[in-house]
């Protein structure tokens, strides 16, 4: 068997190969292949990662052949950092870049370099994730912006990069179902909406977090009155239960809405 490559069977007996590299005490796993010499041009690969400083993340994919990407920046932030990550992670100053194959460099903060070192993201349709616990989580929930959220609209990117995911990079805008950000006779308010054959507007609100609520109120009379739709409540956590039973109570939902309501519940009937 050739350096660096080990011999496996899958549970269909079938024979495959694996490829590993051992630096500076460290066992260094470089992935499975289906031949020996693909396994061995891994192995070899690295090895010259290793020998040769000039090898950079910048010319890293023409110094490779049979490595995958993710196993060389896994070898080259060793090299450069002396700090075993499976995932693709190159430590920075002060952030740590993760390289996404076919999406590019992601930025984050040191402070989600725990988790993002034993989560991988993975990509479907433009949409970033990891699974956690058997479940699917976007990235950006994170940050508490929700699966619903539209780009431009409820979030931002502070710098224009779209792949910067460092905290301070991260501007929310609409972090509640039903409410947006608006400018009304000149002044900054939070519009709540509920959709229902067709948009009501339940009010305005000098913060989001009460037009949360009147969002909530709005649903829970839809439901009320008969309509099945599968509403998304909001989950409030700037409030007590007693202060926010004091601004569900204290918010009046608009005769409009309420008299829509009351002729759909007629019809239901």
């Amino acid at each position: 068997m050739k350096a660096g490559v080990y011999s496996a069977k899958k549970k269909s007996g079938e024979t495959y190969f694996r490829a590993n590299i051992t630096r500076n005490g460290k066992h260094i796993s470089l992935g499975s292949f289906a031949t020996e010499d693909e396994a061995s041009g891994a192995y070899e690969d690295a090895r010259a990662i290793f020998a040769n400083e000039d090898i950079t993340l910048l010319n890293l994919k023409s110094h490779i052949k049979d490595l995958h990407i993710d196993k060389a920046i896994t070898v080259i932030n060793f090299r450069d950092n002396h700090i075993y990550i499976k995932t693709p992670i190159y430590l920075g100053t002060g952030f740590f870049t993760y390289f996404l194959d076919g999406v590019g460099e992601l930025k984050f903060d040191n402070d989600d370099l725990f988790y993002y070192s034993s989560h991988r993201i993975l990509v479907h349709d433009g949409h970033l994730y990891v699974n956690d616990y058997g479940m699917q989580y976007g990235i950006l929930a994170r940050y508490g912006i929700k699966n619903f959220a539209v780009p431009g609209r409820d979030y931002s990117f502070a710098n224009g990069d779209e792949l910067d995911f460092r905290h301070q990079n991260i501007i929310v805008i609409n972090k509640y179902h039903g409410v947006r950000q608006e400018t009304y006779h000149g002044i900054p308010v939070h519009a709540a909406r509920i959709h229902i054959n067709g948009e009501y507007l339940i009010g305005r609100f000098p913060t989001d977090s009460e037009a949360a609520v009147a969002y909530n109120k709005a649903v829970d009379a839809a439901t009320d009155h008969g309509i099945r739709k599968n509403f998304i409540q909001n989950y409030v956590l700037e409030y007590t239960p007693k202060e926010y039973a004091d601004i569900y109570t204290r918010i009046a939902l608009p005769d409009k809405y309420l008299a829509y309501l009351k002729d759909s519940s007629l019809r239901l009937r």
